[in-house]
């Protein structure tokens, strides 16, 4: 192979042909590749049947073998097989359309086997992908940018579709990894921007198609209406496995959509100049409301069914609304954060499409609940105070009449969290089934009303007994004697149920309950329910923790005390002089310590001794002799030697006090030593030692420096008669000037200064 530094696509190398002849051929040529079949993938067995799994098994761990030896290839036999390889290219291509996404992988049978394989070829076919848009692998190793672009564009090795699959496969957790994938094949090949634009009308097709199933059209459409139309079925009408599949397919469409653009924000371009987030508005509006209806008042053979189908409707509610949001902050908001030029455009488009929303109440009031208005508006107004308080307050009050429209009250918001939560590699199958459960947990049919995006907020929290308490229990008995004197025939037990529902309103109850339109699991509730019964709350003796519990002073559980081991304060016939002369407990640690005198550095052994003295001449084969010979660190410069070992010192409190009368000699010395000690602990020191060791230390300070000293004023000069020097006079001359500077506020000077401008006549 060629030298260092060069790219592969120029390489050339030399190998044997089918005869043994040598040939030079390109690092990148077909005849380089190996002959290795890729087997496509198949999603995991829904049942656990035994065969089923070790079919599963068995095909799994041959694309894990195949990947495997795929990404340990040098980076030439990478990229050959790569290009030339159909069958790499079919396997790759199987698991981005056959793989479980988010929500399907809830329905994944529990095995760990499965799940542990599964997880592995996520984690190789993310591997592989990520190897094949890197260019450059090392300084040895990579391809020219430009040849590298028309290899992955020519033979589509990537395409708008795969990208948009790899985000929403891999996209949580690897969110910074997946956007410099992304960047860089875009980067690299400026071609794809051009097929974006190409995919954007496609994407758009998705919501017609799904409204023609469905017998709907979009406001505004200026296409004729069929003349078989009202023949065509409607999404209550049509059979079960249609309304499935237009579910199925509307929530794995908007999934895709949101993690793209998520995940690379810079196609918001490319969608926002096709006009996607109107058609995203009108799509909301006309078709969420029809569909919620028809899930609603089917009848299913199977409940889980039902609360299969809300759960994926209101996660592509969710999604459809986080991807507005998406399309309004990379296109209007960003600009204004980062104060581009020419800012005023971008803040009357954003409150152009604010207005645009105003007719789409449903959908105005969902993307209320999520990324409130009124913060989007405060925000404008501090990047813009010129911006009309009229308009905005128009905006704003339109909000508040289309949720009350719909009957909505404010919920507090609940923030989406942000897809790269976690900066680990690629996550697993479970990994996405964890976030998936956590971030997308949605209201069934039996827990909350039918109310489409609204069940993407959190309900309140519930206290001990289930029920939601935010009024008073005065508040409670007010309402509830509200409702009985219009509805003397329900129970208690019941309107409450519907008050925690309706949150409490009994305006709401009595209206749903009037109209019969109650929330499914109200209806099948016995309309004469008695009130509930409060919970006794376990008595505090029997509930309390204590460092008592069980041992012999436990008087809530012991019938008898011995009293005479309790006392308080000084305990009776005991001296105060004889407690502390017991000298016990410092005999018991002096054993202790003594035993660490017998220190035995070294041993010497004969050679006639017995080799079992210690265990000296046992041979260890597996004792690291490298160092017996070097004292390591013993002999370094910054410290005390090892070598010389510290005799032990036995503690003060544990010597024996031996108490000698000194000498009156032995007195006075120590005395005058202590008097000539200079750094001995002196409570207070003579300040005029002090201070004169400061000017010392100031003046030596100004010396160095080169500073001359200030010379101290003299103004008392001379006594009177005998003559001023020069320094006297000018330093009374000073004193005159400025004694008045700070006291009289000033006056002399800028009297003086008037009065050499001319300002006072003199």
């Amino acid at each position: 192979m060629a030298g260092a530094r060069v790219p592969l696509d120029e390489q050339q190398v030399t190998e044997p042909d089918s005869q043994g002849r040598a040939r030079t051929l390109p690092a990148l040529h077909p005849d380089r590749k190996e002959d290795r079949c890729f087997v496509p993938y198949k999603t995991p067995p829904v049942e656990c049947s035994p065969a089923g799994v070790e079919e599963f098994l068995e095909h799994a761990r041959f694309i894990t073998e195949d990947l495997e030896w795929l990404l340990s290839l040098p980076h030439d036999k990478f990229w050959c097989q790569v290009v030339f390889d159909e069958s790499l290219q079919g396997c790759l291509d199987s698991y981005l359309r056959h793989a479980p996404r988010g929500l399907d992988l809830l329905a994944l049978p529990s095995s760990p086997a499965v799940a542990d394989v599964q997880r592995a070829i996520h984690r190789a076919i993310f591997l592989v992908f990520l190897r094949m848009a890197t260019h450059k692998e090392s300084k040895e190793s990579f391809l020219t940018p430009a040849v590298f672009g028309e290899i992955i564009y020519n033979n589509f090795l990537f395409d708008v579709p795969k990208m948009m699959d790899l985000c929403v496969l891999f996209g949580k957790g690897n969110s910074q990894l997946l956007h410099k994938m992304i960047e860089n094949v875009f980067t690299q090949q400026p071609a794809y921007y051009s097929d974006l634009d190409e995919t954007v009308p496609t994407v758009l097709q998705v919501f017609d198609t799904i409204l023609e199933k469905c017998g709907l059209q979009c406001e505004g459409s200026m296409e004729p209406k069929k003349l078989n139309a009202h023949k065509q079925p409607t999404a209550l009408t049509m059979s079960q496995q249609d309304l499935v599949d237009i579910i199925l397919y509307l929530c794995d469409s908007t999934t895709t959509i949101h993690a793209f653009l998520d995940i690379f924000p810079a196609a918001c371009t490319s969608f926002h100049s096709h006009g996607f987030l109107s058609r995203l508005t009108v799509f909301y509006e006309t078709a969420v409301s029809d569909l919620e209806k028809a899930v609603k008042k089917r009848n299913y053979d199977d409940k889980t069914l039902q609360e299969e189908l809300w759960k994926r409707l209101s996660h592509s509610c969710r999604k459809m609304v986080e991807t507005a949001h998406l399309l309004l902050h990379h296109a209007c908001l960003q600009p204004l954060l980062e104060g581009r030029e020419n800012m005023q455009a971008f803040a009357e488009e954003l409150l152009q499409y604010f207005t645009s929303f105003l007719p789409e109440k449903r959908f105005l009031t969902d993307y209320d609940e999520l990324f409130p208005i009124s913060d989007d508006i405060s925000l404008l107004q501090q990047a813009l105070p010129i911006i009309d308080e009229t308009r905005t307050s128009y905006l704003l009050q339109g909000v508040e009449s289309a949720r009350d429209s719909l009957g909505r009250w404010k919920s507090p918001i609940h923030k989406p969290a942000s897809s790269s939560s976690s900066p680990s590699a690629c996550r697993g199958a479970e990994g996405g089934a964890a976030a998936v459960s956590s971030s997308d947990s949605f209201s069934t049919p039996e827990v909350k009303e039918w109310r489409g995006a609204e069940a993407m907020v959190d309900v309140p929290p519930k206290g001990n007994n289930g029920a939601v308490c935010p009024v008073s229990e005065a508040e409670l008995e007010s309402l509830l004697s509200c409702i009985r004197d219009l509805l003397p025939d329900l129970g208690e037990g019941f309107l409450l149920a519907c008050l925690q529902e309706y949150g409490y309103s009994s305006e709401v109850v009595i209206n749903n309950i009037l109209e019969d339109r109650l929330a499914p699991h109200l209806e099948q509730l016995d309309r004469a329910m008695p009130r509930p019964v409060k919970e006794e709350l376990p008595a505090v003796l029997n509930s309390r923790s204590n460092v008592f519990d069980d041992d012999e002073f436990d008087i809530f559980r012991r019938d008898q005390v011995d009293m005479s081991r309790i006392w308080k304060g000084r305990r009776k016939g005991e001296s105060t002089r004889e407690m502390l002369n017991d000298k016990k407990h410092v005999a018991e640690q002096r054993a202790r310590y003594q035993t660490y005198e017998n220190v035995i550095d070294e041993v010497d052994v004969n050679p006639g001794d017995s080799a079992t003295v210690c265990g000296l001449d046992d041979y260890d084969d597996e004792y690291d002799d490298t160092y017996d010979m070097n004292q390591v660190g013993a002999n370094d410069l910054d410290g005390d030697s090892l070598l010389n070992r510290r005799p032990f010192t036995v503690p003060q409190v544990l010597r024996q006090v031996a108490r000698v009368e000194e000498e009156e000699d032995g007195e006075d010395a120590e005395e005058d030593v202590l008097k000539s000690n200079p750094n001995r602990d002196q409570f207070v020191q003579d300040p005029a030692l002090l201070r004169e060791r400061a000017e010392a230390r100031r003046a030596a300070m100004q010396q160095r420096r080169g500073v001359r000293p200030e010379r101290t004023s003299n103004v008392v000069g001379r006594p009177k008669g005998q003559g001023q020097t020069s320094e006297t006079t000018s330093d009374r001359r000073k004193k005159e000037t400025n004694k008045s500077r700070v006291g009289n506020h000033n006056r002399r000077t800028m009297a003086d200064r008037k009065r050499n401008k001319g300002m006072i006549p003199s």
